[in-house]
């Protein structure tokens, strides 16, 4: 077969995306979404300056972009790469046009129309009570599990780990570089520095061992250590880890931009106010100075401080989404929002410039046959259905519905604005989604399987590599090409990329090589390449955390106003921490107690799930407003994305689910995961249900 190469599919998709802007989006705002201009929008009719709040177009496009596009758009489609490159090709091209972009500028309409109330209210209101609650217990569970699903990504990037080794496997070391003692001795733990091209030895027969390319450091129970020194060949003891450090380039340069927000906050709305363009110049100027800044971080005495655990890491993100979601929205989101997100859309335009100078191969295949029932890294189940909720945000995703009936629409200054924010920006992630998509497409197949195979688990994988021509070990008949560039890689970047699953890293190291290869000469700046799209990644997700978390806030109180009346009150302090406690809370417990397999799927089917309750309550309010004639716009995504989740659904309660409850050390977690799943496939029948029922006695009053 021919291969592919990156230019034509980025130039394809650009044409389609602006033909469904020009065309599709101009329809939609004329004669579905009827958009108005002499309308009084929420914003000055409810203007509070905390919540309520005119804002400028652009500014309010960054916003609403960069709290949509958080993790969705990066790491869906770098871990479809496991089924080939076309099906999310495919996926995110048509669904981005057809049904992301549409879900989210009519929800943004509707909740623009009706005051800015929330999807829940809607629900209520233009379907009925019974809907309205259903939504709004789905919303809560959604927002929690989205939230820990994006968090989880930033962790799996900047926090350190440690990685059990199984006890009696061994490790036999190069006759050039035995290890003689431990690097370093403590109370509890040895520590030992083992060399690259290292033969791991996991399983009896020839295809029971694999060749770590990489040299990386071992954990050993002091009372374990072996009692004379080690000169070929360790067997390892019960407690083994492997050890990986954190990132503090990283996690100092992410830490930077919270300050930097501030400062650009401030200098917009206070120091120079409505000097949009100059605050964003300085802001910019003040990222990329922390990125390069970052480099000298590793070494100094200021790493201990930034080299954090995955415990550490979660609780940075926890305490930055509960400040953030306090804070006036002026101060913190929207600058913070607004700077990040034109660094991102800067940084794509570059991105989609690299693609199309460097015109890389697309080293993946079009379609994976080895993983295509089932089997990979991250899904173990066929393309369809699990595609689709592998790639939500890029295509359409439930959690956007929550930023178009949260935050926008309480800023917007005209409905004229809606197409552009509500559509427009949705595209944008589409496009991001593509190039994120070209960039893990063009990596080696061995490297981006030994970046997304979890250290653990990497000997299972073994077999399935080899059928793919694409081994760890070059002692096999695969490529071992790949796996070294990513060891001289590692050196470049000063960073461990083994086994950091979860796409982010993925991304970067594609991003880098692309940016390195598309100009001539600068090869030896990758390690700020790659630092500059782990920045861009996590500004990426953290926007989406804070407004998210906002919303989430915003939802609870609206839920606990119900009990007692104060509690629902956005204004009032304690009101608004008690909420913003129970979703970080929530969240955070997640991520600290689960891992990328288990909660993307989850995230996956749950989050497509509150799109179809979405589309639903769009179709609901286009039916009601007498334009029944238009409501295939909507009812037909609804139907495809209802067919594809439920199935996933259905197939993750039955196979990945019932397998941990056989588990005695995850029947727990298998049976919470059933519980959780199946209650939100009922909730969602109700809603429909309900929702057709609505459309029937519509049609028939009419």
């Amino acid at each position: 077969m021919s291969q592919v190469h990156a230019m034509p599919v980025m130039l394809g998709a650009l044409a389609v995306l602006a033909v469904a802007y020009r065309y599709y989006s101009a329809f939609l705002a004329a004669k579905v979404a009827a958009l108005d201009d002499s309308r009084v929008t929420p914003a000055y009719e409810f203007e509070d300056g905390q919540n309520f709040h005119p804002t400028n177009r652009w500014v309010l496009f960054g916003h609403h972009f960069a709290a949509i596009s958080g993790a969705g758009p990066l790491i869906g489609p770098v871990l479809a790469i496991q089924f080939g490159y076309l099906p999310g090709l495919i996926w995110l091209v048509v669904g981005v046009c057809l049904a992301g972009a549409v879900q989210d500028m009519m929800i943004l309409a509707a909740s623009v129309r009706r005051g800015g109330r929330s999807l829940a209210s809607l629900a209520r209101t233009e379907i009925g009570p019974i809907a309205g609650l259903a939504t709004t217990l789905a919303i809560l569970y959604v927002i929690i599990i989205a939230l820990a699903g994006l968090g989880i990504v930033v962790v799996k990037a900047l926090g350190g780990e440690e990685v059990a080794m199984k006890p009696g496997t061994t490790l036999t070391y190069p006759a050039s570089d035995p290890i003689k003692v431990p690097a370093r001795v403590g109370n509890t733990t040895a520590i030992y520095d083992v060399p690259p091209e290292t033969t791991y030895r996991y399983a009896d027969g020839p295809d029971g061992e694999m060749v770590f390319h990489e040299s990386f450091r071992l954990a050993i129970p002091a009372a374990a250590r072996p009692d004379s020194a080690i000169t070929d060949k360790l067997v390892l003891p019960i407690g083994a880890k492997r050890l990986v450090p954190g990132s503090s380039w990283g996690a100092f340069t992410i830490a930077c931009t919270i300050p930097i927000a501030l400062a650009v906050g401030w200098y917009m709305y206070k120091v120079r106010k409505g000097r949009v363009v100059e605050a964003s110049i300085l802001g910019g100027i003040a990222v990329v100075g922390a990125t390069v800044l970052g480099g000298s971080i590793p070494g100094s005495s200021l790493e201990p401080w930034f080299s954090w655990s995955r415990e550490t890491t979660t609780y940075a993100i926890a305490g930055y989404g509960f400040v953030a979601s306090i804070l006036p929205v002026w101060l913190l989101l929207c600058p913070r929002d607004y700077l990040s997100s034109f660094l991102k859309i800067g940084t794509i335009a570059l991105l989609i410039i690299g693609v199309i100078v460097a015109n890389p191969t697309l080293e993946a295949p079009m379609v994976n046959h080895q993983f295509a029932n089932g089997g990979g890294p991250y899904f173990d189940g066929p393309i369809f259905p699990y595609v689709f909720i592998c790639i939500m945000c890029g295509a359409v995703s439930g959690f956007h519905a929550l930023v178009s009936s949260g935050t926008t629409p309480k800023m917007i200054g005209r409905e004229g604005d809606i197409r552009m924010i509500g559509y427009g920006a949705m595209l944008m992630e589409g496009l991001v989604a593509i190039v994120a998509l070209i960039a893990a497409a063009a990596l080696p197949n061995s490297m981006y399987y030994n970046i997304n195979i979890d250290l653990a688990r990497r000997p299972q994988f073994q077999q399935s590599l080899k059928a793919l021509d694409v081994d760890h070990d070059s002692h096999g008949h695969g490529h071992a090409g790949g796996a070294t560039e990513l060891v001289q890689m590692e050196k470049d970047v000063q960073e461990s990329l083994h086994g950091r699953t979860g796409g982010a890293v993925t991304l970067a190291v594609g991003m880098a090589r692309i940016f390195s290869r598309a100009i001539p000469g600068l090869e030896h700046l990758v390690k700020y390449w790659y630092h500059f799209a782990i920045m861009f990644e996590a500004l990426f997700i953290l926007t989406t955390i804070d407004t998210g978390t906002r919303i989430g806030r915003f939802l609870v109180q609206e839920v606990l106003g119900k009990l007692w009346k104060p509690l629902g009150d956005l204004d009032r302090p304690f009101s608004a921490i008690l909420a913003t406690t129970l979703v970080v809370f929530g969240w955070g417990y997640f991520i600290l107690t689960g891992s990328v397999e288990t909660i993307w799927p989850m995230f996956g089917v749950a989050n497509q799930l509150l799109a179809v309750v979405a589309l639903a309550v769009a179709t609901t309010i286009t039916i009601n407003a007498g334009r029944a004639k238009y409501a295939w716009a909507t009812l037909l995504p609804m139907l495809f994305v209802a067919t594809t989740t439920t199935t996933a659904g259905i197939l993750e309660i039955t196979g990945k689910f019932t397998k941990m409850t056989q588990v005695p050390a995850t029947a727990i977690k298998g049976y919470l995961n059933i519980g959780l799943t199946a209650t939100l496939l009922t909730l969602v029948a109700i809603i429909l249900a309900s929702s057709v029922a609505r459309w029937l006695k519509a049609i028939r009053g009419a």
